[in-house]
């Protein structure tokens, strides 16, 4: 059986260099996600892109410049709690949110299995 449900998505964007309480930025987030108790977040280096500023982020051998997303997807009151607490551990950045439908999959094990 498949549920269809509403949520909303959060979509961070900031450089891997961003740090906060000198640890990496996306790593104090996806801490401070979990001790709110936020579904899930799931990080993603990207390769190249650019932002308002039109600067390049890429990588480099010396400086570590390239794109980060955070992507967390719950409850609009869950998300709610989260932004200004993301928000204040940001310097730059973007925050994003839609609406969005999730299914969650989960398939029975194989007998036997």
């Amino acid at each position: 059986m498949r549920t269809v449900k509403k949520a909303r998505l959060l979509r961070l964007h900031f450089g891997e260099s961003d740090q906060y309480n000198g640890k990496p930025l996306y790593e104090a987030i996806v801490n401070r996600c979990k001790e709110l108790k936020i579904a899930g977040a799931t990080v993603f280096r990207g390769l190249e892109g650019y932002g308002e500023t039109a600067e390049i982020h890429r990588h480099h051998l010396i400086k570590k410049d390239q794109p980060i997303v955070v992507t967390i997807v719950d409850t609009p009151e869950n998300l709610a709690r989260l932004i200004p607490e993301v928000e204040a551990m940001m310097d730059t950045g973007m925050i994003a949110t839609s609406d969005v439908e999730y299914m969650r999959i989960e398939k029975p094990p194989a007998p036997g299995a």
